[in-house]
């Protein structure tokens, strides 16, 4: 049958291998089969520059680059996370870079995808933090810092976020509706794919008095979290992970 997939918030990281396997697992076996795989953001937990010379860079380019070989093309558009990933890593990966937003065909049904973290509007915090390291400039100095340099700001970055998480509310931390809303007369589409919020689920909307749905995709953390979109419809699923012997 076939379809398209979608995964985003993996948060890949060294630390975390049981993740790392569940989706190389997942690109061996599902992956090769479908239409096209969109990856969503947050794909690492953090990203330093295509310059990094670990492993699970490696191991991740790799099982990119085999998928899109068999015929099934790769898509990824930056999270709030691996904002860092470059057209290096993604000519070893054999992937697509996108754009922020992009309106795509789902089977004869428009979708506008993104990462989501510009729907979280309340976060003031937050968006100004996104705005600040979006910046081409800081971005090319950042590239120009030593790696040992580029990875103690990253952890720093990291703890501040987590402690950052706890002070707030969650609804702060959740899309807007209205912003929601807004994306979608703007894009003139009823249907939005999204990760980011961690917080999976298909919401029917109603937009001026038509039917919409917003689809959020789920992290990766405990398991595995796939939307596959098909002509017959959307499924979110899940994928456990494997216990390690």
């Amino acid at each position: 049958m076939p379809c398209t997939l979608f995964i985003a918030d993996l948060h890949l990281s060294s630390g975390r291998p049981d993740i790392t396997a569940a989706f190389l697992r997942f690109m061996r076996e599902d992956a090769v089969h479908a239409d096209a795989l969109y990856v969503l953001g947050d794909l690492f937990e953090f990203s330093i520059g295509d310059d990094e010379p670990s492993e699970l860079n490696r191991q991740v380019a790799s099982a990119f680059h085999a998928c899109s070989e068999r015929g099934t093309p790769v898509y990824f558009i930056h999270g709030n996370r691996d904002f860092m990933v470059g057209r290096r890593f993604a000519r070893q990966a054999g992937m697509t870079l996108l754009p922020e937003q992009r309106v795509v065909d789902l089977y004869g049904r428009p979708a506008l995808i993104m990462h989501g973290d510009t729907l979280c509007i309340d976060d003031a915090g937050y968006q100004r933090y996104r705005r600040i390291t979006r910046w081409p400039w800081l971005q090319w100095l950042f590239l120009r810092l030593p790696l040992r340099f580029r990875l103690n700001i990253a952890d720093g970055i990291r703890g501040k976020s987590a402690r950052s998480k706890q002070d707030k509310m969650m609804q702060v931390m959740d899309v807007n509706q209205a912003e929601v809303a807004r994306q979608l007369r703007l894009n003139e589409v009823d249907l939005l794919i999204h990760g980011h919020t961690h917080r999976p689920g298909i919401h029917d909307l109603s937009i001026d008095g038509r039917p919409a749905r917003r689809i959020v995709l789920g992290d990766w953390y405990t398991q595995g979290s796939v939307l596959s979109v098909s002509p017959q419809g959307v499924e979110l699923q899940s994928r456990a992970f494997k216990e390690q012997p």
